[in-house]
């Protein structure tokens, strides 16, 4: 919105409790619009009852909260270093509004993501694989999917596997010992070493989300392996063309023979995910995206 949008910061009391919160709320045209980068957790009923339209990362279907009428999903989108753009758009009020750990600690969190840019698509030949992800003591589902996907990995021969579960905190990690990695990768080595990989799993997040990642691996131009989505998107994917849907773990080495036979069709999603990145996906779309849905609500 800043590349695209002259922005100025002012304080409405009547929103400054979900300051520091991923919450967005902004007017144009004296119109109101929130977006809302939180977990499916359902709308804050609060702020959609004054806003004109509530923009939801992840809206998911069949979810009362999430089909009321004002509601509008948005395209993938991952987390990337904004710390100047940040401080530009809201200067010293941030140590008003904030108070100093807070602050301390938001600017380190962006300091360590890597800075946005739009990748060149790059055809993809090396049988290198990398997947590192946490353990979520609630999601068991999306942790047995996740860990199946770094078994296949280390036990085919014909791949090149690094990564593996970052260990949890608190050292339970829920029986996945044989596929817990002892490195910790930061946002960005993780990015680049994402980058290179000749497959990438996009599986269920936490509460049924869309992971981050699967944005990042589309701008990277990566082949992506889906799960079907639980979330609506403002356009959907395409089986088989900017994306492969599988149902099941038994299907990670039917995906892979494929895509090491046929490196046409892997390039050709690779490609196509790639131009819907290109399209939808980017900072700046999003942006016109959101504000020409706001503009021409009635």
């Amino acid at each position: 919105m800043y590349k695209e949008y002259r922005l100025q910061f002012e304080a409405d009391t009547r929103f400054i409790k979900f300051n520091n919160l991923p919450i967005l709320i902004f007017q144009i045209n004296g119109k109101i619009a929130v977006i809302d980068n939180d977990d499916p957790v359902g709308v804050v009923q609060e702020l959609y009852e004054v806003c004109d339209l509530y923009f939801v990362t992840n809206k998911l279907k069949n979810t009362a909260s999430y089909n009321q009428k004002k509601v509008r999903s948005l395209f993938p989108h991952f987390p990337v270093n904004v710390i100047a753009i940040y401080i530009r758009v809201f200067g010293f009020e941030l140590l008003r509004y904030l108070n100093l750990k807070e602050l301390v600690r938001q600017i380190y969190i962006q300091w360590r993501r890597p800075y946005y840019k739009g990748v060149v698509f790059t055809k993809i030949t090396d049988k290198f694989v990398f997947f590192s992800s946490n353990i979520w003591k609630k999601e068991p589902h999306a942790n047995a999917i996740r860990a199946e996907f770094i078994r296949f990995c280390i036990k085919d021969p014909r791949i090149s596997f690094e990564g593996g579960f970052v260990s949890r905190s608190d050292k339970n990690n829920l029986g996945f010992e044989d596929v817990v990695n002892k490195v910790v990768y930061s946002p960005k080595t993780f990015s680049r070493l994402s980058s290179k990989s000749l497959i990438a799993l996009n599986n269920p997040a936490v509460c049924d989300a869309v992971s981050w990642r699967l944005a990042d691996y589309l701008n990277q131009g990566l082949f992506v392996v889906s799960f079907p989505f639980k979330i609506e998107l403002p356009k959907d994917f395409v089986d088989q063309q900017n994306i492969y849907f599988i149902n099941s773990t038994e299907e990670y080495g039917k995906v892979l023979n494929t895509i090491l036979i046929d490196t046409e069709f892997h390039e050709k999603i690779s490609r196509n995910g790639k131009d819907y990145f290109d399209t939808y996906c980017t900072p700046r779309a999003q942006a016109k995206y959101i504000i020409e849905q706001l503009l021409k609500n009635n």
